[in-house]
């Protein structure tokens, strides 16, 4: 068996040793300058002012929007940019050509096959999915055509998943001969409960829109024709419609309750609560008499 040594990512192998682990952000950086050199595809980022819902689009033309080192760091790069957009209530995460993501590109996998790289490139995807998971906005992923493998785990990563009728969703990963390497695994765990997920992951099929509503992985089921709009619309009409700053504390209330001790999760939830008290959203609601509308 061999010996493990602990990490501030997880715990590791002990010939894994890039550059020291004292420091997971400078290993970061260091992926980030190694990923960026595998080209193809891109990540592309909208901020619609307007109604305060950003879409990161996953585009790789020809490989239904596989992926390479280079879109790994612009999605990152997509989730820093929102990280400090202010005005941002939610995020749509999709797909172009009617596709979600098939995984990795095989193009790219071929040359990054070792277990240091391999690694290095879940720690970079850990980080940037749990930061895209810890965005004050109310996250949805747009699942079309397939999701799979690498793909499917990027779905786990937000809050709620639509799913077009003739959409397939696969924790195919165990058919590659790994596991999951996105953090797909515990995430698709705290969704499904500890069985659904070892029956998911340990199958490797894939779910039909109808199979992935029934066992709670998909919220809404959608015609394919204009699934964008109807995702956004949706998005709006249930959880967008509230003023900005409220929107954005109680998603930050829901993520304190799921990853902190509960004493935590209180002492967050009372410092929340109290910067919205008096403020001009409640004194609107007040003035309307809404308490009770």
């Amino acid at each position: 068996m061999a010996a493990f040594v602990k990490s501030s990512c997880s715990w590791i192998p002990r010939f894994i040793s890039y550059r020291g682990l004292s420091s997971l952000n400078s290993n970061l950086r260091d992926t980030k300058d190694l990923l960026i050199k595998y080209n193809g595809g891109t990540v592309d980022l909208v901020k619609d002012t307007t109604t305060g819902i950003a879409t990161i689009s996953l585009n790789n033309p020809g490989k239904k929007n596989a992926l390479t080192g280079k879109m790994m760091v612009e999605l990152a790069d997509n989730i820093s940019e929102l990280e400090t957009w202010g005005g941002g209530k939610g995020l749509i995460l999709t797909g172009t050509e009617g596709s979600f993501c098939s995984g990795g590109d095989l193009d790219f996998v071929k040359k990054v096959l070792t277990p240091e790289l391999g690694f290095q490139m879940s720690c970079f995807m850990h980080d940037t999915l749990s930061r895209l998971h810890q965005l004050p906005m109310i996250s949805v992923a747009l699942i079309q055509g397939g999701a799979f493998g690498g793909g499917a785990e990027l779905t786990t990563a937000c809050d709620f998943r639509t799913m077009t009728e003739s959409a397939r969703i696969g924790f195919v990963n165990i058919k590659m001969g790994v596991i999951t390497g996105f953090s797909g695994g515990t995430r698709l765990t705290r969704i499904l409960g500890q069985r659904k997920a070892l029956d998911i992951l340990c199958s490797g099929r894939s779910l039909d829109c109808n199979d992935a509503k029934t066992i709670g992985l998909v919220d809404l089921v959608i015609p394919d024709m204009d699934s964008l709009d109807k995702t956004k619309s949706w998005l709006i009409k249930n959880y967008c419609t509230w003023d900005t700053e409220i929107i954005r504390r109680v998603k930050q209330v829901t993520l304190a309750a799921a990853e902190m001790d509960i004493e935590t999760s209180l002492a967050r939830e009372r410092i929340l609560f109290s910067q919205l008290w008096g403020g001009p959203a409640q004194k609107a609601a007040v003035s309307k008499n809404l308490k009770h509308n």
